[in-house]
């Protein structure tokens, strides 16, 4: 039984080790102690550590492990390792020890070693923080003012994707890149970048200096406009060329979607835990034309206008779906029925019928007009990321973390057609209007394309310079 023991122990550390003899060895932050007068706070001295350092990885859409340190709720909910602090005891609790680089997984990760550890002054202050009993933020959250910078080169994950109009290109957001492919051959046309620098003053070649977290191509296909923190940006997708910046936003910009007539953007998103965050921009002008003020209570992850251009859907982290008037941004009406995060929504072409796709892994169907719901949908076995209507069909597209994409009937409820293949967590997925174009891409940082008349693979698309996988 001991030699088991022992056995499950060097399996254990078995990652830090291989690292250790193929890359040389991670070395612990070093221990050092702290005296203060006065008590730790969560608030001024913990939340800005994970504001520098962690919630590039650890934050909004993107919690590697399940962990998500945007809050204090979640960091003591903890992650898909159980809890992260034990309160008064730090030299048990995980956080303190991954990010000590004394257990694994190490923080940051080792192959992410251009990114800095916790220095030896702030993990003494967390430790302190944790053996006085990990307390909670006193008084009302100010938000510490983050710090951009460019996303650590593990993080690949494709979070935008977009098909233009007449089904000829394929934008896709990969890091805080953006690369547009020519959708019948699957060829690298063109990157978007920007002259960007970091604080620091390094140079950027990039679309964002942040993580590119929504597409959207206008109806007339000449602009490509792409989300990230607290920016938008309007491209020329034909010469690469970037139009307009759009800036001022809250926090991370995660949904976007075109009027029918291509007068107006709709943007989508908000700090995790704070008031949502829902403006319409004016496309000719950049300007912001409608803003939704106490739309949502957190979060909001999807935006659709009506198909006459006179309402705009949203749905959020407060798992509530909600109509508004444009362009007075007056509030008409809710719906309420999922049971967790709601991450995607759309209107049918009749402007009868509203589809919305959740955490709960359901879709629901509403009837506008009654403001009822009218079926759920059941199927997917993990939370659907993404959902958008095809055209003018009965039919919406949906992705999942279950790593598949799926077309569903909203008339009947029944599934209509199923495209395996990926082998990570879906964050997106894009649709040409006629169906037959079908992109979908997620942690595994590359693009899968699919007839979408008849679920067939058609290739798989990598960044430029790396292979893709061949199915």
């Amino acid at each position: 039984m001991r030699s088991l023991f022992m056995l499950l122990g060097l399996l254990a550390l078995l990652p830090a080790l291989v690292w250790s003899q193929e890359k040389g060895k991670v070395e612990p932050v070093k221990v050092v102690e702290i005296k203060r007068d006065t008590p730790v706070l969560y608030d001024k001295d913990i939340e800005p550590i994970f504001v520098k350092k962690c919630l590039v990885c650890h934050s909004g859409q993107i919690k590697e492990g399940k962990l998500d340190l945007d809050s204090y709720e979640g960091l003591m909910k903890g992650g898909k390792r159980g809890k992260s602090v034990i309160p008064g005891k730090s030299a048990d609790s995980l956080l303190y020890k991954t990010c000590g680089r004394t257990g694994a997984p190490f923080m940051p990760p080792p192959k992410e070693m251009n990114q800095q550890p916790l220095s030896p002054e702030e993990l003494a202050v967390m430790k302190l923080w944790i053996d006085e009993g990990a307390k909670a933020p006193t008084g009302v959250r100010v938000r510490p003012k983050p710090v951009v910078s460019i996303p650590p080169p593990g993080i690949k994950s494709v979070r935008g994707l977009a098909v233009s109009p007449d089904k000829t290109l394929v934008a896709a957001g990969r890091g805080n890149e953006i690369h547009i492919y020519d959708a019948a051959s699957g060829k690298h046309i063109r990157s978007l970048v920007d002259k960007l620098e970091t604080p620091d003053k390094k140079p950027v070649e990039a679309a964002h200096l942040s993580i590119v977290e929504a597409l959207a191509f206008s109806p007339d296909g000449k602009l490509l406009a792409s989300g990230s923190f607290q920016e938008v940006k309007f491209w020329d997708p034909q010469t690469g060329a970037m139009k307009e910046k759009v800036t001022g936003f809250a926090d991370h910009v995660v949904a976007l979607d075109f009027s029918a007539d291509g007068k107006y953007l709709a943007t989508g998103g908000g700090a995790p835990s704070e008031d949502g965050e829902l403006k319409v921009l004016d496309v000719a002008t950049g300007k912001v034309a409608v803003d939704v003020k106490n739309g949502h209570s957190d979060t909001v992850y999807g935006v659709s206008f009506s198909p006459d251009g006179t309402k705009l859907a949203s749905c959020g982290a407060d798992k509530f779906v909600k109509v508004f008037e444009v362009p007075s941004g007056k509030f008409i009406k809710s719906f309420e029925g999922h049971t967790h995060h709601v991450l995607g929504v759309g209107w049918k072409a009749d402007g009868k019928l509203l589809a919305s796709g959740s955490a709960d892994k359901s879709i629901k169907v509403w009837d506008y007009e009654k403001g009822e719901q009218v079926r759920t949908i059941q199927g997917h076995q993990n939370e659907i990321t993404r959902l958008f209507f095809i055209g003018k069909t009965s039919q919406v597209v949906t992705c999942s973390g279950d790593q598949t994409v799926r077309f569903w009937n909203v008339d009947n409820g029944g599934a209509v057609r199923n495209f395996p293949g990926s082998t990570e967590y879906l964050f997106a997925v894009a649709v040409s209007p006629d169906g037959t174009v079908v992109a979908a891409g997620g942690g595994e940082g590359v693009v899968r394309l699919y007839n979408g008349a008849n679920g067939q693979f058609i290739k798989a698309l990598a960044p430029p310079g790396e292979e893709a996988p061949k199915k």
